[in-house]
């Protein structure tokens, strides 16, 4: 307590993945991340499918505006982290008529 009556009161620790609010802008921060069309994605799909040729064409199934779900099944078939699979859309899109990833 200060001379003056004040007390400092210790700031709440606030856990953010229980913040609902905070969880909506997370979602609405990652569907902004990347945005394949349906015409982008047979190149995009070739250019995966040439760095894990494991992945069949039914595992690369993609409808356009589902790119949170493309981003969480490649994070599993492909054991990655969601910044190396948004990291490697993106390059794949950089020059779409270019082969290389």
């Amino acid at each position: 307590m200060f001379a003056n009556g004040l007390t400092i009161i210790e700031p709440k620790k606030i856990d953010l993945r229980e913040n609902v609010f905070f969880i909506f802008l997370l979602k609405i921060y990652n569907m902004a991340e990347i945005s394949i069309s349906n015409q982008e994605w047979p190149r995009v799909k070739i250019k995966i499918q040439r760095k894990y040729n494991h992945l069949t064409d039914e595992q690369l199934a993609y409808t356009e505006g589902q790119e949170e779900t493309l981003i969480s099944k490649l994070m599993q078939l492909v054991n990655r982290n969601r910044e190396y699979v948004v990291f490697t859309l993106k390059k794949a899109l950089v020059n779409i008529d270019n082969n290389r990833l």
